[in-house]
């Protein structure tokens, strides 16, 4: 309330505009919940119970511990414990957060529903336990995960869908079911990873159908097809058979790409697919910027190749880099005549102004950046990395020109041709961008990529050695300023990360040969007689004699 009093205060003196920068920012209560401790306890002890319901209150009675409730209670304990151990020790980032705890038990626990469903349709059907091995989605939580999270978590769901499943089922299937389950899990897990268009997601469920078709296959649970007598074979019921677990991976697959929007958009996670749709070139703030920055507008399609061969050759996310890169100077759309990529030989805005001004405007690019940004609603990750491509470090150049307009200020003061008010104050912290450092492995490779781009537009005849040694400086120089101390970017990646600049930089400013220009035909013929007469002339001359025309002899002239 006060602050819009002060800002209607200002309006009306005429020194603000009286609108508000957007800023991005969560909703309180949202907030609270991903972070608060006693929310990751209760999803956990949730999570418990309700397993432990499934195990001891609907199962037919076949199950391992049935009629030993108090056993089946302790062991589904200890198999919480042990998943619970695991997934604090060797995934902490997940761990942290609430919405991730939420999503992976949340996905395993709807997993093992299933598996509870399936075994009741095969119960009230009257079929035989084989069917539940052609039916149940063995793969689904994994491959949720695996798209979502990754691999490791990926994996982290199978076992613990095995390992509680196997309480589940029939007493006398729990060996046939891990071994089913795992096998199939650890399937998915690797069709899904890295998956980067949908129809992949539709291959990758068909290609788990047919593991388990060939499982099942192995294993002898196509009781439809008689072994000693083919004669006797039910060839309808095994066609049907053998297209259940296809018709349940391809459904699976198409269930999880039908439900991965709405879930990227609840627990705030990008998916690669997701990614690679931001990743068009048609967004309108890129068609904008090439119409009104084309300067900027290369400038960022050099960053992001710079960017994702760097994040490629250290396993960060190349993808992210990519697209993070297209849109890090955004902000620069709405002035765009003050910045070096847009200028016309002839003009330079900056002349005409102090500094301080040019500072001001330089790094207004940013928080104008982040304003649209969230006014087109781009992904969060790209909101970070436009915060942080210039962490904060030292607008170099307008802090340079402050210091010798002092010194120049102080000389005439010496000399008695100024006031000693008239002297500038100029601090350094005043020409640093406002931050905050890069937070990331992802983030820093954009900051990096984002000063070396710049840095080689000055160089003269750039060399291999040229090249290794700019981006050497640049890194060192920020390393110097603890530009990269917040992110978890090693010294080891950090090396590779300067040898990837280096090889792009290289591929992009080699030199070309020179080329004869091509002449026509006539041309040619000229030159040709050009030089025969210029060399007759010069053997003339070599011999004595000058070319001059014989004379006729006069008509009527005695001999």
């Amino acid at each position: 309330m006060f602050e819009s009093l002060a800002r209607l205060q200002l309006k009306r003196k005429g020194f603000s505009c009286g609108r508000t920068r957007r800023k991005q920012s969560d909703n309180a209560i949202i907030q609270a919940l991903w972070e608060n401790p006693w929310i990751k306890a209760l999803i956990l002890v949730g999570f418990f119970a309700t397993v432990l319901s499934m195990v001891l209150y609907t199962g037919t009675g076949n199950e391992l511990f049935a009629s030993q409730q108090a056993r089946a209670a302790v062991v589904v304990g200890i198999v919480f414990l042990a998943a619970f151990v695991h997934f604090y020790l060797n995934h902490p980032r997940s761990f942290c957060e609430n919405s991730r705890v939420l999503l992976v038990f949340g996905a395993i626990l709807l997993q093992l529903a299933l598996l509870r469903f399936t075994l009741r349709v095969v119960e009230l059907n009257e079929w035989t336990s084989n069917y539940l091995f052609l039916l149940a989605p063995f793969a689904f939580a994994p491959m949720l995960l695996s798209v979502l999270l990754g691999r490791h978590l990926g994996m982290f769901a199978a076992a613990c869908s095995s390992l509680f499943g196997a309480l589940i089922v029939d007493g006398t299937m729990v060996l046939q079911f891990i071994i089913f389950n795992l096998i199939c899990s650890f399937t998915g897990v690797y069709v899904a990873d890295q998956i980067r268009k949908r129809s992949r997601l539709i291959r990758a469920g068909f290609n788990v159908g047919l593991v388990t078709l060939l499982l099942a296959m192995a294993m002898g649970y196509l009781n439809a097809f008689q072994f000693d007598a083919p004669a006797e074979t039910d060839w309808q019921q095994l066609g049907v058979q053998c297209l259940m677990p296809l018709v349940v991976g391809v459904a699976t697959a198409t269930f999880i790409g039908g439900i991965l929007p709405m879930i990227e958009s609840v627990f705030r996670i990008t998916t690669q697919i997701s990614w690679l749709e931001l990743a068009d070139l048609n967004h309108p703030l890129l068609r904008q910027m090439t119409m009104e920055a084309p300067g900027t507008y290369h400038h960022s399609l050099v960053v992001a190749n710079l960017s994702e061969a760097a994040a490629e050759k250290i396993g960060a996310h190349a993808i992210m880099c990519r697209v993070c890169s297209y849109f890090h100077d955004i902000g620069k759309l709405l002035k765009p005549e003050y910045y070096i990529e847009n200028m016309t030989e002839d003009e330079n805005p900056h002349d005409d102004l102090t500094p301080n001004m040019s500072m001001l405007i330089i790094m207004a690019h940013v928080k104008d950046g982040v304003d649209l940004a969230i006014k087109h609603k781009l992904n969060n990750a790209i909101i970070d990395i436009i915060e942080e491509h210039h962490g904060t470090s030292l607008v170099y150049y307008f802090y340079r020109r402050a210091l010798e307009q002092k010194e120049e200020m102080e000389k005439l003061v010496a000399e008695g041709k100024a006031h000693p008010e008239d002297i500038p104050e100029v601090v350094e912290k005043g020409f640093r961008y406002s931050g905050p450092k890069p937070t990331t492995r992802e983030s820093a490779i954009v900051s990096l990529a984002d000063a070396v781009e710049g840095a080689s537009r000055t160089l003269q005849k750039p060399t291999p050695q040229k090249i290794e040694q700019m981006v050497d400086e640049i890194v060192r120089a920020r390393l110097r300023d603890h530009q990269l101390d917040d992110c978890d970017l090693t010294l080891q990646e950090l090396a590779e990360v300067k040898k990837s600049f280096c090889t792009t930089l290289r591929s992009m400013m080699h030199n070309r040969i020179s080329y004869p220009k091509e002449t026509s035909q006539e041309e040619d013929q000229k030159k040709e007689e050009r030089r025969s007469q210029g060399k007759a002339r010069q053997e003339q001359k070599k011999n004595g004699k000058k070319s001059e025309p014989e004379k006729p002899l006069a008509s009527g002239n005695p001999v």
